[in-house]
């Protein structure tokens, strides 16, 4: 068992039974020219926490934990985009739209794949997922069941909307989750701090909170 420490009280959890899960780390939210771009959003809030996501990445590697991978991803046909979320808000380029990285948040487009620093290794998960949370329409909660996984350890972005959202469809399913503080970034700081305290709000109602560091000092120890 290896004890982390982390808020609102220490973190247990057996590496074995415990899956990394990295979210919508794409180009499309963190490079200019995506979507999250096309929002009117400064994409350097997001590009400045993967230094400490590739820290992670390489050491829950090194100790061979499992590594889950995910993007917001959409048919080409955009049979699994409903009007509602592609005709919400005033972007200047839309889901299915073409822009500098080939078609808006479509699944193969260049703009759809994880940041090369943190491309996944084969035999990683990789979902692709139509909705903001991992699990809604996706196959993730059979896989992690079939690994024995009972703890995942979140990072990604952004906080307030993928981030979250992921990690209360993951508390209601029956896991116990871990938010990284520095390798999970929002447009918004002001989301991002408010959502690290509910998070951890109410004796971890949806889960704990640490750091990258704190993380690290746990696997090598």
């Amino acid at each position: 068992m290896t004890r982390l420490a982390a808020h609102p009280f220490p973190y247990d959890f057996e590496l074995a039974t415990t899956a990394l899960v990295l979210i919508d780390l794409q180009r499309d939210f963190v490079e200019p020219g995506g979507f999250g771009e096309s929002l009117g959003n400064d994409v350097r809030l997001l590009q400045a926490i993967l230094p400490a996501c590739s820290a992670v990445l390489d050491a829950w590697r090194a100790s061979g934990g499992t590594v889950v991978h995910t993007r917001e991803a959409h048919r080409p046909d955009l049979s699994d985009c409903p009007p509602a979320k592609r005709n919400r808000g005033n972007p200047r380029l839309r889901i299915g739209d073409e822009g500098p990285m080939g078609r808006i948040l479509v699944a193969g487009e260049p703009g759809n794949q994880i940041v090369p620093e943190l491309a996944p290794l084969a035999g990683e998960i990789v979902i692709d997922k139509p909705g903001k949370g991992a699990f809604y329409a996706t196959p993730l909660h059979e896989l992690l069941q079939d690994q024995g996984i009972t703890h995942l350890v979140f990072g990604g972005v952004t906080t307030e909307v993928c981030v979250q959202t992921s990690m209360r469809e993951a508390n209601d399913r029956g896991y116990d989750c871990l938010l990284l503080e520095d390798c999970t970034e929002s447009y918004f700081p002001a989301f991002k701090a408010a959502t690290l305290e509910m998070v951890r709000a109410q004796g971890a109602i949806v889960g704990w909170t640490a750091t990258s560091p704190q993380l690290l000092h746990a696997l090598t120890r």
